[in-house]
């Protein structure tokens, strides 16, 4: 027993000594409190840069979240697409546009207790730190507000310094927004793969349709393949994509949001094919369309940053019917053809200006033909005929029509396409027959400069390329107007020939008559603008009125007899060859205007090897279209008498009238695009003498009743016009044929 006392008495002095002295006790207390002095102010600091960082993060407004929007121009009856404009194919939608069922899928794959979670997944950011410290790769796990805070406004680097400012932006968003807003958000930016940004973009990439229309069965594969696009695409994995559609839907059952019973009756939908992704769907001829489209705008105030980022609704002109039948027509026209061939298309309301249709080349993005400057060769020769009717010179005043013929201003005689000639014809028939000789004898007589202006005010531009000016080479305008030797646009005739369509009165040609926001408000509506009287109402009538028997005189003339004013024309390289061949004519409603040539101005032929004149090829594509486009419509009558009667001056052009004479305007176009030079005719050997002097009465002014029409004094040839000789080195406008 003493020992046992003895060892239970030894037991607290162990203890005590292990305890130690005072000094050794109070150390120890020192260390805790150090230690948890540490501990509190590690965790103050934190709790004080999370503040700062929270306090100092801005929370992110409405307007600063709208991303990018992808533009739509339409068609003229503002519902069919023509193209999309924008960064990224995305289209904004209301929440309550999109179906219940379609969000609910939408949260059965990404999460689903989106409505009851603070907007950020714990788990996920502790897992996400884990990694990060050893280095494992950064995981996914995040909530719909964390993935749409990374998505807009993140970097997708796989950090932990991006995954906390995650966390705060989540938190704020949380706090500042409704679970509905920030789900409207992120349906309309996450990535659903095929370039489609937003539940919108991807219903009508997938399905075709809007997202209001969407089944259950297609809101889950869409639903299905926000986790991973590629792996989950319908046409590159069909079996996990079907998996990843079952998962979605057993989530719905499994949520309450789908009954079982329903849950089985569905089958995986049809899925349209994967299509080139295109954000600018514009390499088609509509391409050039929208070029001409985005220039307008500019000039009014709305440049391409706007277009390609605020969601505009652009309305053009272009009526989609009308488009498709040009394409048709200059497709089906040449498929046969040389490939060297080019062509263009303009057509214009003349009441309005409005481009109705518009094809520069099957390229949306190559070289645009209705804006190419070409020599226009005898379709010019109606502004020579309006320069005469305003001075008092009517179509029934005769002018000598035979040749060769010399001029002041020019070295080489000036011949008719095909030989043909009078001694004596109406100007109406001339323009009919397309005589050279009359019309660069009547443009030396009128003023070449008067016929510039005049052509001006019709709607030929002032100004070409490099701002150079039209109609003129050295700052001279000669003869060689009246047949066409300066360079013009295929745009330029129609907007000039549809002044003469509307009564002298001249409307700009424009593409653009409606922009919208994203949200409706009107940003832009094409003014009535003011109209300009650029020709007398009788002056536009007697132009037509001579204008009325060239598709008749050919194979052009419109189905059922329709009326219908034109003019053709041809211009010819040094070698008898032709290179630009034109049909531009109008009825009240319509102005469209063909040509056909090629890049470099090389020589034109169909594929049997013959010369392309105005009345072939191009009359071709202009008859064909314009019977597509006026099927139907009701018919307006053309002039059927003169209203302007005299003549204004003889038939011998003045020696020099001091405009234009010894221009010398003699030399070859030799590029496709050149300034607006002169060329030479051809002539065989030249001819001194003077043009004969006509004094025979004009005949009444007063048209035979339809349909016996006034029968030209050598009716034009029946067949395709040999081609004309020409000397070495010169260039001729080509006549009948053009």
């Amino acid at each position: 027993m003493s020992s046992n006392r003895r060892r239970a008495d030894v037991k607290p002095a162990t203890w005590r000594e292990r305890r130690g002295t005072p000094e050794r006790r109070r150390k120890r207390t020192i260390r805790r409190r150090f230690f948890f002095g540490g501990v509190v102010l590690l965790v103050a600091m934190v709790l004080t840069f999370v503040g700062v960082v929270y306090a100092t993060t801005d929370v992110p407004q409405p307007d600063d979240i709208q991303t990018d929007q992808v533009s739509i121009v339409y068609f003229s009856n503002g519902t069919t697409e023509m193209a999309r404009l924008g960064e990224e194919n995305r289209t904004d939608v209301p929440l309550s546009l999109v179906p219940e069922h379609v969000r609910q899928a939408v949260l059965a794959a990404e999460n689903r207790s989106f409505y009851s979670d603070p907007g950020f997944s714990a788990t996920g950011i502790a897992r996400a730190a884990w990694n990060n410290l050893t280095g494992g790769p950064i995981q996914g796990g995040s909530t719909i507000t964390q993935q749409y805070v990374k998505n807009t406004y993140l970097s997708t680097e796989q950090t932990l310094t991006r995954k906390f400012k995650e966390l705060i932006l989540s938190v704020k968003i949380e706090q500042n927004y409704s679970k509905d807003q920030i789900l409207e958000w992120y349906l309309n930016t996450i990535y659903f793969g095929r370039g489609a940004h937003g539940i919108e973009a991807a219903a009508e990439t997938y399905f075709g349709k809007p997202v209001d229309q969407l089944t259950v069965a297609e809101g889950a594969v869409l639903a299905a393949g926000i986790a991973s696009p590629a792996l989950f695409d319908p046409e590159g994995h069909p079996e996990d994509a079907q998996d990843r559609w079952n998962f979605v839907l057993d989530g719905m059952v499994g949520e309450g949001w789908l009954e079982e019973s329903a849950r089985t009756a569905l089958t995986y939908p049809p899925v349209r094919p994967r299509g080139p992704v295109s954000l600018n769907q514009t390499d088609g001829p509509e391409g050039l369309i929208v070029r001409q489209v985005l220039e307008e705008l500019a000039r009014n105030g709305i440049d391409e940053s706007r277009i390609y980022s605020e969601g505009l609704r652009i309305t053009t002109t272009v009526n989609a019917g009308a488009q498709r039948e040009a394409v048709n027509a200059a497709r089906e026209t040449l498929s046969d053809q040389p490939p060297n061939l080019r062509t263009a298309l303009v057509s214009i309301s003349p009441t309005t200006g409005a481009v109705v249709a518009y094809y520069g080349g099957p390229s949306g993005t190559g070289f645009d033909y209705a804006q190419a400057y070409r020599q226009p060769g005898s379709s010019f020769k109606p502004y020579t005929l309006a320069t005469a009717l305003e001075q008092g010179i009517g179509v029934f005043a005769r002018r000598d029509g035979s040749q060769p013929q010399t001029f002041p201003d020019r070295e080489q005689p000036v011949r008719n396409s095909e030989g043909g000639e009078c001694s004596s014809c109406t100007l109406k028939e001339a323009i009919t027959r397309s005589l050279n000789t009359t019309f660069y004898g009547l443009a030396l007589e009128v003023g070449p400069s008067n016929v510039a202006e005049l052509a001006h005010r019709a709607g030929v531009g002032e100004t070409g390329e490099d701002d150079t000016p039209t109609l003129e080479r050295n700052g001279i305008t000669g003869g060689a107007i009246g047949i066409g030797e300066y360079e013009v646009r295929p745009i330029d005739q129609a907007s000039g020939f549809s002044t003469f369509a509307n009564g002298g009165v001249h409307h700009e040609p424009f593409f653009v008559s409606r922009v919208t926001d994203r949200d409706g408000a009107v940003l832009y509506e094409r003014a009535e603008g003011e109209p300009s009287r650029a020709v007398s109402a009788e002056v536009a009538n007697d132009v037509t009125f001579a204008l009325e028997d060239v598709a008749a005189a050919g194979d052009d003339e419109l189905d059922d007899g329709r009326e219908a004013a034109a003019k053709t024309g041809t211009a010819q390289l040094d070698d008898n060859d032709n290179k630009d061949a034109w049909m531009v004519g109008y009825v009240p409603s319509l102005v469209t205007a063909v040509w056909i040539g090629s890049d470099a101005s090389e020589p034109i032929r169909t594929s049997e090897d013959r010369l392309i004149y105005g009345s072939g090829l191009p009359a071709e594509i202009w008859n064909t279209y314009m019977n597509a486009v006026l099927a139907g419509a009701p018919e307006a009558e053309l002039p059927d008498e003169a209203l302007i009667d005299g003549d204004g001056g003889d038939s011998e052009p003045p020696a020099d009238n001091g405009d234009g004479g010894g221009g010398g305007d003699d030399e070859q176009t030799t590029s496709p695009a050149s300034t607006s030079a002169p060329t030479s005719s051809t002539g065989g050997d030249p001819t001194t003498a003077a043009p004969t002097t006509t004094t025979e009465p004009p005949p009444a002014t007063t048209r035979p009743t339809r349909p016996t029409r006034p029968t030209p004094t050598s009716p034009p040839p029946t067949t395709q016009p040999p081609p004309t000789t020409a000397a070495p080195g010169t260039n001729q406008t080509a006549g009948p044929g053009g």
